[in-house]
C-alpha cells in the first residue's frame, strides 16, 4: 500500500513539476499584414506565415505561444516593457531597430514597392518617379523608410495597409509602398480592380527577423535553435509554399 502510494506520489510530484516547467511566451503581431499576420474572417483567429513560423519553432524548441495583436508601431515598445516576449511582424532588420532589440537569424527576404491606381499604370513604375507626390504607408515600416528617402515626397501614415490602399482608391496619396507579398496577397484576396502592383519598382529586399528583448538571449537562441530545425526538417518549406505558392 506504501509503494503505490509513494508511486503515485512520485508520478504526480514529476507531471506538476513537468508542467511548471513548461515554458510559455507571448509574442506579438500586428494582424492586419496578410499574408504574414491577419485575422481569418471564418475563425476569428489570427493566422498567416508568421504566425505558422513561430508556432512551428515553438513546437520545435518546447515553448508554448501565444499571439498578442498589437499595432505595429507598439511592437518594439511593447518588447522594451517587456510587455511581450517577442515578436514577429513582418519586421525588416535595421541598424536603428538592432540598437534597440535583437533580431533572430533571417525567416524571410522582402523586397518594397508600389501599389497605384489601375489608372496611373505606366505613370509610376519607380520610386523616384514619386518625388514631390503624397505617399501612403504604415507608419513605422519599410515602406516608411523608402517613402521618407523620396525628394519632397509628402509621407501619410497609416495603422494599417488596408488603410493606406483605402486612402490611395480615393486618391488621397499617388502611391502605397509595403513588401511585395502584401501587394500581391491584398490583390488576390480583396479581388480590388482600382489598384494595380508594380513589381518591377522593387527595391531593397532585406532580412525580416523576429525580435526579443536584447536582455532575452536565452529566449533567441531557442528561437534560432527552431528555426534552424524546421528549415532542415522541411517543416518551413511547407509554411511557405502554403502562403507564397498559392
Amino acid at each position: 500500500m506504501f509503494n503505490k502510494l509513494g508511486k503515485i506520489t512520485l508520478l504526480a510530484t514529476t507531471f506538476f513539476a513537468l508542467t511548471a516547467s513548461a515554458q510559455t511566451i507571448h509574442v506579438g503581431t500586428e494582424p492586419t499584414f496578410a499574408p504574414f499576420g491577419f485575422v481569418d474572417k471564418n475563425t476569428s483567429q489570427v493566422v498567416g506565415f508568421d504566425i505558422d513560423i513561430i508556432n512551428a519553432i515553438g513546437k520545435a524548441v518546447g515553448i508554448e505561444v501565444v499571439i498578442e495583436s498589437l499595432q505595429f508601431d507598439g511592437l518594439i515598445p511593447a518588447i522594451l516593457s517587456n510587455s511581450i516576449d517577442a515578436a514577429i511582424s513582418g519586421m525588416t532588420k535595421n541598424p536603428q531597430r538592432e540598437q534597440q532589440v535583437l533580431f533572430s537569424d533571417p525567416y524571410y527576404v522582402a523586397g518594397q514597392d508600389l501599389m497605384i491606381r489601375k489608372e496611373d499604370l505606366g505613370k509610376y513604375t519607380k520610386m523616384s518617379d514619386l518625388e514631390g507626390k503624397k505617399v501612403c504607408v504604415q507608419i513605422g515600416s519599410a515602406g516608411a523608410q523608402i517613402a521618407n528617402g523620396i525628394k519632397n515626397a509628402e509621407v501619410k501614415n497609416y495603422n494599417t495597409m488596408t488603410e493606406a490602399y483605402i486612402e490611395l482608391s480615393k486618391k488621397g496619396c499617388e502611391a502605397a509602398i509595403t513588401g511585395t507579398p502584401v501587394n500581391q496577397f491584398y490583390l488576390v484576396e480583396t479581388g480590388d480592380k482600382k489598384l494595380a502592383h508594380v513589381p518591377e519598382s522593387v527595391v531593397k529586399a532585406t532580412d525580416l527577423g523576429i525580435i526579443t528583448n536584447k536582455k532575452n538571449t536565452e529566449l533567441m537562441k531557442q528561437i534560432n535553435q527552431g528555426l534552424k530545425i524546421i528549415k532542415e526538417n522541411g517543416q518551413y518549406d511547407e509554411i511557405y509554399n502554403k502562403w507564397f505558392k498559392k
